[in-house]
């Protein structure tokens, strides 16, 4: 079993081609500029947002917050009243049920894409999703991280998926720790296993004000060069907390200082 946040049927920004996008619930950074905060962590049943739903689509079982889906509009009210970064908006899927869901639209699309939170955290159901999929759908799997977890230790993983969308959030440790609360040095390892097992899709960055984005851009150009794509993320605060609000305020970067780090990218990567 795992727990999923969402499902978007028919994605085309998560990977080549028309994709079904699986978010996990759970990661394991905390970013300052997270623009869905609510997947970091899992309910901890705190009961505060039951008596904010104006449908009462949420309910208590067992001592454990239920939410009935056929009966929410999706104003997020309780995802707005939780203080733990979490919802009572998930569903604890078995593979099965899981790629039973995949199965009813995979003649629309060409693969899946599972994301977060934090979805490696969830190694062994991944292996076993992504082998059904692939033998009885014949659809490619990708897996989007944050790479916070050594995936030279789930080669079985690695292996049977078709490519891998890694996020570098800053190539300083100092910066990557105020950024996400942890060490950078994992998500390098994977950067670099990843890049010689020929298994890397794009290289992500999130361009935020007050990082030296420069620095993160200059020094990932030169890793990868041109063996994958190098996307930037633009900061926008819409669903950022309050801190990564202070920490980078109202305005995302211009078009101007984006095209440099292009420019940047391009002058030593020969993309």
């Amino acid at each position: 079993m795992a727990l999923v946040n969402k499902i978007i049927p028919f994605s085309c920004i998560d990977g080549p081609g028309n994709r079904t996008a699986i978010f996990f619930q759970g990661c394991n950074f905390k970013c300052t500029y997270c623009h869905n905060p609510e997947t970091i962590n899992k309910c901890i049943n705190c009961k505060r947002c039951i008596s904010v739903c104006p449908v009462k689509a949420l309910d208590i079982e067992n001592e454990k917050v239920i939410w009935n889906e056929s009966k929410c509009v999706q104003c997020d009210r309780c995802i707005r009243e939780c203080s733990h970064l979490s919802t009572p908006k998930t569903k604890n899927l078995s593979v099965d049920e899981l790629f039973n869901e995949i199965k009813e639209i995979s003649p629309f699309i060409q693969g899946i894409t599972v994301s977060g939170g934090e979805c490696t955290l969830n190694a062994d159901f991944l292996i076993d999703l992504f082998k059904k999929v692939k033998n009885e759908l014949g659809l490619t799997c990708f897996v989007d991280t944050n790479g916070g977890i050594d995936l030279s230790e789930y080669e079985e993983l690695v292996d049977i998926t078709d490519k891998f969308m890694l996020d570098v959030k800053s190539i300083d440790e100092d910066e990557h720790i105020k950024v996400t609360g942890t060490s950078n040095n994992i998500v390098l390892k994977n950067l670099k296993y990843l890049l010689a097992k020929n298994k890397l899709y794009e290289v992500r960055t999130v361009i935020a004000p007050n990082l030296d984005n420069e620095k993160t851009v200059l020094e990932v150009s030169k890793i990868i060069k041109d063996k994958c794509k190098y996307k930037f993320n633009a900061y926008r605060k819409y669903g950022v907390r309050k801190e990564g609000i202070d920490l980078h305020g109202e305005v995302g970067p211009s078009e101007e200082e984006i095209n440099n780090l292009k420019s940047l990218c391009k002058d030593v990567s020969n993309f």
